[in-house]
């Protein structure tokens, strides 16, 4: 049966945060589906950036702001790994002077630092015709739907991070491909580490939650896994590194560090101006504990921050599963008219919850029971009953 004809639905699309694999196979199949379902599918650039850049009385912003996105267009995008729609961390509810453009700037006071240009999002929304926005992204870009969603305005969630720490859902889109990067470049460096006998420190990307230090040293059998959710103490690290060394009959000793993890009374290695959001770029404790083990020891290091290799290339396949049953979740909802709502999995089983879940709590390491606090090392013994990523 010929689907009656009449004026299109308008759903918009939009990527968020850091890319991570799996952004463009999600994209894609909202817009086949999309399509095929009669809807009319509008990709926003770069984020919340591009819609609140997006000026109706210009056209020349349109093109540069908003794509209406085809089959054709998208069709081989899912082999790639980054987002076809470009990202940004622009946070429109408290958005600085450089952030916004031209046209907005003259609203800003003298001395003003930020300025809340939701209802600005809004009516470019509607000047558009989109009926609902789905934003795809990680708590940060999510808290911002949230304030759509409060304002009355229609949104459906998808999460993204490489973190894993979107709170409500067990899994986000980029999480296991960043986790078999971790794990095969951590392979990789054993051959240096061994060949020279070395300590070697890797750090891998995870701000405040330590689940992609402690997964990827859990399953490539690393020694020591330092995680975001609990301090170290680098004396401490020092002699269980030099045991773990000692009873390697190639004499090295790997350990994973996370990007946010700080060392007892100390701070997490920050540079840099803060991001919309609040957020400094971080990156460094990986040397500054390469080095501070070299004193101690008198062992020569091999430092390797994996950051970004972590996040590039292609989705490997559970990465594909999730983004495109995700981005079908998300239709189904447009389609039955349920706004505010986050596709998610629980246990294993694709489901949804609301919107607002991602800000009511912070989802983070079970320490106590996935993790020795002593010996700095994964402690997983016992999964049944756990969740497929153990929590």
């Amino acid at each position: 049966m010929k689907k009656p004809k009449g004026p299109k639905r308008t759903l918009a699309i939009l990527t968020g945060g850091g890319d991570v694999p799996g952004l463009n196979p999600c994209i894609k199949t909202l817009v086949y589906r999309g399509v095929s379902e009669g809807i009319r599918v509008l990709g926003i650039r770069r984020g919340w950036r591009g819609i609140l850049a997006y000026n109706p009385d210009d056209r020349s912003s349109r093109k540069a702001c908003i794509e209406e996105l085809q089959p054709l267009s998208v069709r081989t995008i899912d082999r790639y790994g980054g987002t076809y729609l470009h990202t940004s961390r622009t946070n429109p509810s408290a958005a600085k002077i450089k952030d916004v453009p031209e046209h907005l700037k003259i609203s800003f006071a003298g001395g003003e630092k930020t300025k809340d240009f939701t209802a600005d999002v809004i009516k470019n929304l509607e000047s558009l015709g989109v009926e609902a926005v789905i934003p795809i992204g990680g708590d940060d870009t999510l808290s911002f739907a949230v304030r759509l969603h409060k304002e009355g305005f229609p949104v459906i969630g998808i999460p993204k991070t490489m973190d894993n720490d979107v709170f409500g859902t067990d899994y986000c889109i980029g999480f296991s491909t960043a986790v078999t990067r971790g794990v095969g470049f951590i392979h990789a460096l054993r051959t240096c580490a061994g060949s020279h006998e070395r300590i070697a420190v890797v750090e891998l990307f995870g701000r405040y939650c330590g689940e992609t230090s402690l997964i990827s040293a859990y399953l490539a059998g690393v020694d020591r896994a330092i995680i975001s959710e609990v301090p170290f103490d680098p004396g401490r690290l020092a002699e269980l590194v030099m045991k773990d060394k000692k009873a390697n009959p190639k004499n090295y000793a790997m350990i994973t560090i996370s990007e946010g993890a700080t060392m007892v009374g100390g701070d997490m290695v920050m540079g840099g101006d803060p991001d919309a959001f609040g957020h400094k770029r971080l990156g460094g404790i990986g040397e500054e504990t390469g080095a501070v083990l070299k004193k101690l020891t008198g062992e020569d290091v091999l430092n390797q921050r994996l950051s970004y290799l972590m996040r590039s290339g292609a989705p490997d396949s559970l990465d594909l599963m999730v983004a495109v049953n995700y981005a079908n979740m998300a239709i189904d909802l447009f389609l039955k008219g349920i706004y505010g709502r986050l596709v998610a999995l629980s246990r294993g089983i694709y489901t949804d919850i609301p919107l607002s879940t991602v800000i009511s709590g912070q989802k983070r390491v079970d320490v106590r029971e996935l993790y020795d606090i002593k010996e700095y090392r994964p402690k997983v013994m016992h999964v049944s009953g756990k969740p497929m990523f153990l929590y």
